[in-house]
C-alpha cells in the first residue's frame, strides 16, 4: 500500500538527528532484532488488508478504501496534537494537497487491482513503488539516475511484464490454477492497469515528498488521512456505494480492515525508530511472501511460474535497493560497508 511505503521513507528522515527515548534503547539491546520483527508483523497486518479487500466482493473498493484511511488517521493525530504541531503549514499547503491527491489516487487504485487480479500479482506490482521514484527523481528534481538505478529499473520491469503477461507477448487467454483445477480465463487488462497506475502515483507522491521533508511525519499523515477520507466519500456518493455493508461478517471485516490498517501504521512507526529504513524495507518484503500464502489458502489459486519468477525480480530489486540504502548509511570505514561495495554503481 503506498502510504505504508511512503511512511517507510518519512519516519527515516524525520528521526534522523533525534534522540530515542531510553526505553526504546533497553528494548533494542533486549531484543536487537525488533525492528525486522516489527516490521514483519506490519507486513502481516497490511497483507490482511488486501486479503479483506480481494474478498469482500460485495462491497466496493472505494468504500473499502473510506475505511482504510481511518486507520490511516486515527494514529496521526494524537501524534501531531502531543507534539503541537501545525497541521496545515504556510508555504506547504500546495504540495500537502497534491501529494494527499497522489496518493489517495493510487491506494484507491491498488484496491481496484486487488480485486481484478491475483492478490499475490498485485501486491508485488504495487511493491515495486520504490524502485520507480529514481525515474520521477530524475524528470522533476534532476537527481541522478546511475547504473545501479538502471538496472533495479530494468529488472522490475522485466519482472511486471512476467506477471501481467501482456496479450502482445503471451496471448489472449491465460490458464490459471483454481482448486487444483486447470481454467483458461480471458485476459483483463484492468486489473494490471490499475496496479501499474498505483505504482505511478506511489512514485510521485515519493517525490512530492521531498520537498515535505521538514515536516513532522504526523503532519504529513494527518493530511493526508483527511484528505483522502473526504476525497473517498465524495467519490463513493458519486457512485452509489455509500452505504454500510448489509451483512454481518462484511460489516466485521471492514472494521478489521481498519483496525488491521491501525495497528499496520502503528508497528511500521515503531520499527523505524528501533531500526535504519534499509533493513526495515528488507522485511517489508515479507509482505509479498504473505500474499503468496493468502492467495492460496484464501483463494484457492496456484501462482504461475511466470508469477513466482516475476515476483523474484521485482522483490530482489527492492531488496537490493534497501541493501544500498543501508550500506551508504554505515562509516566509511566499516567492514560491511565494504563487502557491499558491488551496491555503489553510479
Amino acid at each position: 500500500m503506498p502510504e505504508h511505503l511512503e511512511l517507510q521513507q518519512l519516519v527515516d528522515g524525520v528521526l534522523q538527528g533525534t534522540t530515542r527515548h531510553r526505553s526504546l534503547s533497553w528494548l533494542q539491546c533486549s531484543c536487537p532484532y525488533l525492528g525486522i520483527i516489527l516490521a514483519t508483523v506490519s507486513s502481516f497486518f497490511f497483507s490482511l488488508c488486501s486479503v479483506i479487500v480481494k474478498g469482500l466482493v460485495d462491497v466496493n473498493p472505494i468504500e473499502l478504501a473510506t475505511f482504510r484511511f481511518i486507520g490511516v488517521l486515527l494514529p496521526s493525530i494524537p501524534i501531531a496534537i502531543y507534539r503541537e504541531e501545525t497541521f496545515f503549514p504556510e508555504g506547504k499547503r500546495i504540495i500537502l494537497v497534491l501529494r494527499c491527491f497522489v496518493g489517495t489516487t493510487g491506494l484507491m487504485l491498488s484496491f481496484y487491482a486487488f480485486r481484478h487480479m491475483p492478490l499475490a500479482d498485485a501486491s508485488v506490482i504495487i511493491f515495486s513503488t520504490p524502485v520507480f521514484v529514481a525515474i520521477f527523481a530524475r524528470l522533476f528534481l534532476r537527481e541522478a539516475c546511475g547504473m545501479f538505478n538502471v538496472i533495479t529499473i530494468v529488472l522490475t520491469l522485466i519482472g511486471v511484464v512476467l506477471i501481467t503477461k501482456p496479450p502482445f507477448l503471451f496471448g489472449d487467454n491465460q490458464v490459471s490454477i483454481v482448486d487444483e483445477q486447470v481454467m483458461e480465463n480471458s485476459y483483463d487488462i484492468w486489473g494490471p492497469v490499475a496496479a501499474l497506475s498505483s505504482t505511478l502515483f506511489g512514485a510521485n507522491a515519493y517525490v512530492l515528498l521531498r520537498a515535505l521533508k521538514g515536516l513532522h511525519f504526523s503532519v504529513i499523515m494527518s493530511n493526508f488521512g483527511a484528505f483522502a477520507l473526504l476525497y473517498t466519500l465524495i467519490v463513493c456518493y458519486y457512485i452509489g456505494a455509500l452505504c454500510w455493508p448489509l451483512c454481518g461478517t462484511d460489516r466485521f471485516l471492514v472494521i478489521a480492515l481498519a483496525l488491521f490498517s491501525f495497528g499496520g501504521q502503528i508497528l511500521l512507526t515503531l520499527a523505524l525508530q528501533y531500526e535504519q529504513a534499509g533493513p526495515v524495507a528488507i522485511a517489508r518484503s515479507a509482505d509479498i511472501v504473505f500474499a503468496f500464502i493468502w492467495q492460496i489458502m484464501f483463494f484457492k489459486e496456484t501462482p504461475s511460474l511466470y508469477s513466482v519468477l516475476g515476483a523474484l525480480l521485482v522483490v530482489s530489486s527492492v531488496v537490493l535497493s534497501g541493501l544500498r540504502k543501508w550500506a551508504l548509511a554505515l562509516p566509511r570505514d566499516s567492514e560491511t560497508r565494504k563487502k557491499l561495495h558491488f551496491l555503489y554503481l553510479e
